[in-house]
């Protein structure tokens, strides 16, 4: 059970890394699409729109922050690889299946439990109800008691 608990650990830093790894990503396209300037790629397609100075980066910025922007992508990318890495084994089939049919029977053991624990639930749930009205019903005993 502990080794599961600590597969299971793994399973939620590597969804966590994957999800800081989208975040990676999508920050980076971002800042790519906001902060880059218009360059005429081929003489035969002109530039059609323009930017602010103040709203792009300057070439020298942009490709110091294009390689910080990578660099980030790739340590992130690799730390996934790892923790991928480290994952065990999945079982054999035959194993599944065996492990799969012991807990449907245990499911059902608890499940027979659970119905006969609330059937007796029921049931004492009666029996107070009957004590409790027999008692309301007979108020000259309560008196004769008091008295």
């Amino acid at each position: 059970m502990l080794q599961e608990l600590s597969h299971m650990d793994r399973i939620t830093q590597l969804q966590d890394e994957i999800q800081q790894l989208l975040t990676i990503m999508s920050s980076s396209i971002a800042y790519l699409t906001s902060r880059a300037n218009f360059v005429q790629v081929s003489p035969d397609i002109p530039i059609t729109k323009s930017r602010n100075p103040e709203k792009y980066d300057p070439p020298d910025v942009f490709e110091a922050n294009k390689k910080e922007l990578v660099t980030d992508l790739i340590v992130k990318a690799k730390q996934v690889e790892y923790l991928i890495q480290s994952l065990p084994e999945p079982d054999p089939e035959e194993k599944q299946v065996e492990r799969l049919e012991t807990l449907e029977e245990e499911m059902t053991q608890a499940n027979a439990e659970y119905i006969q624990a609330v059937n007796r639930a029921k049931s004492l749930h009666a029996q107070i109800c009957d004590v409790l009205r027999n008692m309301l019903d007979e108020p000259d005993i309560v008196k004769d008691e008091a008295g």
